[in-house]
C-alpha cells in the first residue's frame, strides 16, 4: 500500500484555546479540507505507534470523515484505533474507553447538540490520554500546526467497513472495532444500585427518556430498558439518525418540547429525561418541574453519598462560571472545596485528575464526575434515579427539599442568537472597557457591587485564562454573566446568565422570569444591548 504526501494550503478555522473545530458541513467536505485538520492534529501529537480511539455521534459525514481519517492514521504511523461499531461512539464513551484501554488519545467527531444533516454542523476534537479534552497548550498547538501546514499524508486504500466486530488491518495499521455500548453500561453498573432502581421501577415508577434520535439511544435502550426493567417505549427517538430526525438534539425546554409538554402536564410519567447529539449533556424533569443544571449539579452533590460509587463523599466541586452558585451552597456545609471555572469541560480536567472536585457540572446542562473526563448525560439520569430510589421522594418533592435547606438559586439564561459578530464583539468591549465605573451605579434600585473580566488560575498547574467572560454582581446575592459561545457556526451568541438568590424561608415558587426580573432589567441597560444588537427580547430564554 502506497503512502502519498499531497500538497495543501493551511487553514485558519479553530479558535485558540477552543477543544475543537466545528464547521457546516459543506466547509469539512471541501476537498482536503477534514485531511489538512487531521494532519494538523497529527503534526501537534506523536501519532507514531499510538493507540488512539475513534468514534461519532452518527450525524451526516461522519462515516465518510471516518473513512478518511483512519487512511490518514495509518500514513502516520498509528498503531492501533479502537472504533466503535457503526463509527457510534457516545462523547462519555468515549472518555471511559480511552481510559480503560491506556489509549494516548481519541479523535471525537461530533458537533454536540448542534444540528446535523447536510446542511447541518460537523466537528472533530482530539482528547488525550487522561479522556478528556485537550488543553489549551495542545489545542494552541493543533492550530499553529493548522496555520503552518503544507501537505497531508494519506493511505492509498479503501478504509474497511466498520460494521463488523473484531479486528482488520489498513496497511500496518489494526483496526479494532468494539461494541460501543458494553464497556460503559458495565461502568454504570458498578457506579450505581442496579438493583434499588429495578425494584422502584418493578413497583410502578416511571419514566420516558427521549434520545433525539441521537448517539444515546442504544446505551439508553439497553441500561434503561433491558437492563433496568424500563417497559419498551420508555425510551423515545432511540435510532441514531444523520439529521437527528430533522430535529435540533439539544436537551432543552426549547428543543426537547414534546418531552417538556408531556412532564408538565396532566398525564406525565414519573420522570422525564433527554440527551443530545452526542450524549454528553441532559435534561431532567419530573411530574409537573424541570430542574434547572445549576440546581441540578447542586441535588446531586447533596446526595452524591447515597449512591454506591460515591458512599464515602465526595471530595469537591466545581462548576463553571456561568453556573449557578447553588452547588457552593452545598459544598460550603459539607466542608467540601468548591470551584468556579471557565466555560469549557477541560477546565474540570486538572481538578478531576488531582483528585480536588469529586463532580462537576455546567448551566448549559453537562453534568459529570471523576468516573470520565467528560461531562455525561445518561450517567446524571442515572444518577438521579439512584438517589430518588433511595429518597423514595418525587423529583419535585425532592428539590423543594433541598431549597429548603439551601436556599434557591433563582436562574435563567438568555440567548442572543446569530448577531452580526463585530456587534457582539463591540458590546463586550464596551463593557469591559467600562468595569471599573460601574461598582456604585443603581439601576431601577439595584446597585452594582462588583464588576469584573473572569480571570481563572489553575490551582493545580498554575495556568492562567483570562477573557473568560463578564461578572456582574449585583446587591442582595444577585449575578448576571455575559460572555459570546464558541459552539454556534454562524455569528455570534450572545449569552446572559442572570442568578437571584433566596433564603431557605423565602418564597420559592416564584416564577423564575419574575424573580429575575430586576437583575435581567439592570443587565440588559448596563450592556446596552438593545444599543449594539438591535434586538429589544433573547432569541431563546432557558
Amino acid at each position: 500500500m502506497t503512502i502519498r504526501t499531497i500538497s495543501t494550503a493551511p487553514i485558519d478555522g479553530q479558535k485558540p484555546g477552543t477543544s475543537g473545530l466545528r464547521k457546516k458541513v459543506s466547509v469539512f467536505s471541501e476537498p482536503g479540507y477534514l485531511e489538512t485538520y487531521t494532519q494538523a492534529i497529527f503534526n501537534a501529537i506523536t501519532p507514531k505507534g499510538a493507540v488512539l480511539v475513534l468514534g461519532g455521534d452518527g450525524r451526516y459525514f461522519n462515516r465518510k470523515a471516518m473513512a478518511t481519517i483512519l487512511r490518514i492514521a495509518a500514513a502516520n504511523g498509528v498503531a492501533r484505533v479502537i472504533v466503535g461499531q457503526d463509527g457510534l461512539l457516545s462523547t462519555p464513551a468515549a472518555s471511559h474507553l480511552i481510559r480503560k484501554r491506556k489509549a494516548e488519545g481519541g479523535l471525537i467527531l461530533s458537533a454536540s447538540h448542534n444540528p446535523g444533516g447536510p446542511d447541518g454542523d460537523f466537528g472533530l476534537k482530539y482528547n488525550i490520554a487522561n479522556g478528556g479534552p485537550a488543553p489549551e497548550n495542545v489545542t494552541d498547538a493543533i492550530v499553529a500546526c493548522a496555520q503552518a501546514i503544507d501537505s497531508y499524508r494519506i493511505l492509498e486504500a479503501d478504509a474497511p467497513p466498520l460494521s463488523r466486530l473484531g479486528e482488520t488491518h489498513l496497511g500496518d495499521m489494526v483496526i479494532e472495532v468494539v461494541d460501543p455500548v458494553s464497556d460503559y453500561a458495565r461502568l454504570m453498573e458498578d457506579l450505581f444500585d442496579f438493583d434499588a432502581i429495578r425494584r422502584m421501577i418493578a413497583d410502578g415508577f416511571t419514566l420516558r427518556f427521549d434520545a433525539m434520535h441521537a448517539v444515546t439511544g442504544p446505551y439508553a435502550t439497553e441500561i434503561l430498558q433491558h437492563r433496568l426493567g424500563a417497559p419498551t417505549g420508555s425510551v423515545i427517538n432511540a435510532t441514531p439518525s444523520e439529521d437527528f430526525g430533522g430535529g435540533h438534539p439539544d436537551p432543552n425546554p426549547v428543543w426537547a418540547k414534546p418531552l417538556y409538554d408531556l412532564m408538565l402536564g396532566p398525564d406525565a410519567p414519573d420522570f422525564g429525561a433527554a440527551s443530545d447529539g452526542d450524549g454528553d449533556r441532559n435534561m431532567v424533569l419530573g411530574r409537573g418541574i424541570y430542574v434547572a443544571p445549576s440546581d441540578s449539579l447542586a441535588v446531586l452533590a447533596a446526595n452524591a453519598h447515597l449512591v454506591p460509587g460515591y458512599a464515602g463523599g465526595i471530595a469537591g466541586v466545581a462548576r463553571s462560571m456561568p453556573t449557578s452558585a447553588a452547588s457552593d451552597r452545598v459544598a460550603q456545609k459539607l466542608g467540601i472545596e468548591a470551584f468556579q471555572t471557565p466555560t469549557g469541560w477541560k477546565f474540570f480536567g486538572n481538578l478531576l485528575d488531582a483528585g480536588r472536585v469529586t463532580l462537576c457540572g455546567e448551566e448549559s446542562a453537562g453534568t459529570g464526575s471523576n468516573h470520565v473526563r467528560e461531562k455525561d448525560g445518561l450517567w446524571a439520569v442515572l444518577m438521579w434515579l439512584n438517589i430518588l430510589a433511595v429518597r423514595n421522594l418525587p423529583v419535585a418533592a425532592l428539590v423543594r427539599d433541598h431549597w429548603a435547606d439551601y436556599g434557591r438559586d433563582f436562574y435563567s439564561r438568555h440567548d442572543y442568537e446569530g448577531i452580526d459578530i463585530e456587534a457582539a464583539t463591540n458590546l463586550m468591549e464596551a463593557l469591559d472597557a467600562n468595569l471599573s465605573s460601574l461598582p456604585g451605579q443603581s439601576i431601577d434600585g439595584l446597585s452594582v457591587i462588583d464588576a469584573e473580566d473572569f480571570e481563572y488560575t489553575d490551582p493545580v498547574d498554575g495556568s492562567v485564562s483570562t477573557g473568560q467572560g463578564i461578572i456582574l454582581t449585583f446587591e442582595g446575592d444577585a449575578r448576571a454573566m455575559l460572555r459570546l459561545s464558541g459552539t454556534g457556526t454562524e455569528g455570534a451568541t450572545l449569552r446572559v446568565y442572570l442568578e437571584q438568590y433566596a433564603a431557605p424561608d423565602a418564597a420559592h415558587d416564584l416564577d423564575a422570569q419574575t424573580a429575575l426580573s430586576r437583575v435581567m432589567n439592570a443587565t440588559r441597560s448596563l450592556a446596552q444591548i438593545e444599543h449594539f444588537t438591535g434586538r429589544t427580547v433573547p432569541d431563546v430564554i432557558t
